[in-house]
């Protein structure tokens, strides 16, 4: 039996979103001054490619392209020319076909020393579908993406965030410590709302807004999960990776605590997806502001006073 996709239909936004750091193990980068290198994007591409090529996962890029598309519906806007930054796939520019005039393609690169190519000031709209959670400067991406927008136009991406995968790195991090006296780095860290909301912000764009749709899949073991991971060429590619084969025992392990721990009712285990998306705007003239401090014509304090209790 396959995987079987669950909507919790909780939803959390944040209109502005404050700074937090991702309190994980990292490579320090060659340059004090770049960011630590957490990813092997060299790997990451490898695995994209096997992945395509003996067959994609693609549920998870399906929903974020049809979510995309009807984001943009309530956007009352022409877009003209449109980049998609970095998606595995042609999902998100196929659900964009009919709202978009011309959507070019845009990979990643691999050494992130090199830039997008993007020429300033060209985009009426950024689009990037389940890539951000492996880019290693993502502040340096975004930057790039904003100067390449036109005034008041819109970057809008979904990434993979939160608590994504949590029950997977809870099980690992048992085995290894029972089995092994210690735990490797085998779940990518995640931005979660306020670490994406803070990022927009410092990359430059207005009126920043990020929210979450979490996905819960139920499989029939740990082993159809990591199945479905291979095929979305989402297996571990971080800098700090073991590089010895995993212990079959400790595989075994997991999979047993996995189990235990993570078991619906029915006898099928849960895998938590967290897709985080993100949308900011090119500053332009027109838009929205916040008042200046001190600029209320009305004292809070006083209309708080004034819906006090009234007296006989």
């Amino acid at each position: 039996m396959g995987p079987c996709v669950r909507r919790d239909d909780r939803w959390r936004m944040l209109p502005i979103a404050s700074g937090g750091e991702i309190g994980v193990p990292s490579r320090m980068a060659p340059n004090p001054s770049s960011p630590p290198v957490l990813f092997d994007r060299a790997l990451l591409r490898v695995r994209q490619r096997r992945a395509a090529k003996i067959g994609a996962v693609p549920f998870l890029l399906d929903r974020v392209a049809e979510d995309m598309a009807e984001r943009l519906q309530a956007v009352l806007r022409v877009f003209q020319h449109a980049a998609d930054i970095g998606t595995p796939g042609d999902q998100v520019r196929g659900a964009l076909a009919a709202r978009v005039t011309d959507t070019a393609s845009v990979d990643l690169p691999v050494d992130e020393s090199d830039a997008l190519g993007l020429p300033p000031e060209s985009l009426d709209l950024a689009v990037s579908g389940l890539a951000f959670q492996f880019v290693n400067d993502l502040p340096g991406v975004l930057a790039q993406i904003r100067r390449a927008l036109k005034p008041d136009g819109l970057l809008l991406a979904a990434t993979i965030g939160g608590e994504t995968l949590t029950e997977l790195r809870q099980a690992f991090a048992a085995a290894e410590s029972e089995l092994e006296g210690g735990i490797s780095p085998r779940v990518a860290p995640f931005a979660d709302l306020r670490d994406a909301g803070a990022l927009l912000q410092r990359a430059g764009f207005a009126l920043p807004v990020t929210d979450v749709d979490r996905v819960v899949v139920r499989y029939d073991d740990a082993f159809g999960l990591m199945h479905d991971l291979r095929g979305m060429g989402a297996t571990n590619v971080l800098a700090e990776r073991r590089r010895t084969p995993l212990r079959r025992a400790t595989l075994l392990r997991m999979a047993q605590i996995y189990r235990e721990r993570f078991t619906d009712p029915d006898g099928r285990i849960r895998a938590t997806f967290d897709i985080v998306w993100l949308s900011g705007w090119a500053p332009h003239e027109s838009q929205q502001k916040p008042l200046q401090p001190g600029s209320a014509k009305a004292s809070l304090e006083e209309a708080v006073k004034g819906r006090g209790p009234k007296q006989d």
